[in-house]
This record gives structure tokens, C-alpha cells and sequence, in this order.
């Protein structure tokens, strides 16, 4: 009966909640985001902003950004599906600090946007790499996948390459290569993003 309590236990403690961390399968993908749950994920500011709905993380209401806080990251692949409002605002934010509040820009955002007043579209590597005009349609699932080695960056949306910066050596300024988190963007009130199939391949560096 002791030994049955505590594998209940243990099982029960893998499936709360807080505690969501997969293993990288055997192709290297280790997935973020269990569809049901924050898990790792954590906001900076307005937390009542972040839910679960339909297997998708949500962000809605005043600026906030949610942190993948589990682990950091150099050299990578990463993945997610992405749908944004009409109007809508947001980004994906890597080797980035932990900031508690505010705007930041450390490390570097792709952004996700296709009608906002912001002219630069999704794709884009914000205040580094200007698209105009946006590859996706608003109210829509795209994929988004962003590969990190050294000093280049490639963006891809929906499998297509919009984005293949290779950082010059020497760089210095507020955008730049290194290391850290990720994080999500709920950019403004009239803004709602949502994130599924998240999921990094870390690269050896």
C-alpha cells in the first residue's frame, strides 16, 4: 500500500500543473507546451492575461510578456503555430534577460503582426530586419519556425525563409545574439495571440 501511495504521488506530482517538462524525443524535439497547463511558462506583468483555451496558450488584455523559465537557450530550433487578431500585436522574444516589467531589447523579437498600426510585419526581426507586407492572414494558424546557430538567425513562416540574418562580428547595441529565454508578447488591449505546438531542438554550440 506505501509503494502503490507513492508512485501515485509521483505521477500525480509529473501531471500538476506547475511541473510540465517533456524529454526530447529521439529526433531532438522537446515539446513546451502540454496544451493544457502554463507549466514553465511565466508572466512578467498581468498574469490574469495568460490562459489555456483549446489547447492553445491565449494572451489578451495590457502589455505582458510569459517566459519559458525552465532552461535557457544558445543555438537552437524552435517551432510554434501562431493565429493573431485582426489589429493584433505580438512577438516572440529569444536570448532574452528576465525582466520584471516594461518593454526590453535585449537579445532579439520576431514579430507577429499582419494589420496593426505597426508597419512592420510578421516575420520581421524587430528594430533589426523591416518586412512590409506579411506572408499570413489574421485569424489564421501559421508556423513559425526560428533557427538560431552562431550569429545567424533564419525566420521561416509557414515553411517559407523571410528572414536570414547573420549578426556582423563586433556587434554592439541593444539587439544582439547570445544567450537566454524565450518569451511570448501580449503587446496591447487590442491584441489577442495565441501559441500552440510549441516546441526547440536545442543545437550543440
Amino acid at each position: 500500500m506505501m509503494r502503490f501511495c507513492l508512485i501515485a504521488t509521483v505521477v500525480l506530482t509529473l501531471l500538476s500543473p506547475g511541473t510540465f517538462a517533456a524529454e526530447a524525443g529521439d529526433d531532438g524535439w522537446k515539446s513546451l507546451f502540454d496544451g493544457k497547463s502554463l507549466g514553465n511558462w511565466k508572466p512578467n506583468e498581468h498574469p490574469e492575461n495568460w490562459t489555456v483555451e483549446d489547447g492553445a496558450i491565449v494572451g489578451h488584455g495590457q502589455r505582458s510578456h510569459l517566459y519559458y523559465m525552465a532552461e535557457q537557450f544558445k543555438d537552437f530550433e524552435f517551432q510554434t503555430d501562431v493565429m493573431i487578431n485582426e489589429g493584433g500585436n505580438s512577438g516572440i522574444y529569444l536570448h532574452i534577460e528576465h525582466h520584471p516589467e516594461g518593454w526590453f531589447f535585449d537579445g532579439h523579437e520576431v514579430q507577429i503582426n499582419n494589420s496593426h498600426v505597426d508597419p512592420v510585419r510578421t516575420g520581421s526581426l524587430w528594430g533589426v530586419i523591416k518586412l512590409y507586407e506579411t506572408p499570413v492572414k489574421d485569424n489564421e494558424w501559421f508556423t513559425v519556425n526560428i533557427l538560431v546557430k552562431g550569429q545567424n538567425i533564419v525566420v521561416r513562416v509557414n515553411g517559407k525563409i523571410v528572414v536570414d540574418y547573420t549578426e556582423p562580428t563586433g556587434t554592439d547595441g541593444p539587439r544582439r545574439l547570445g544567450k537566454g529565454y524565450f518569451a511570448l508578447q501580449q503587446h496591447d488591449p487590442g491584441s489577442s495571440a495565441k501559441f500552440r505546438n510549441i516546441k526547440v531542438k536545442r543545437l550543440p554550440d
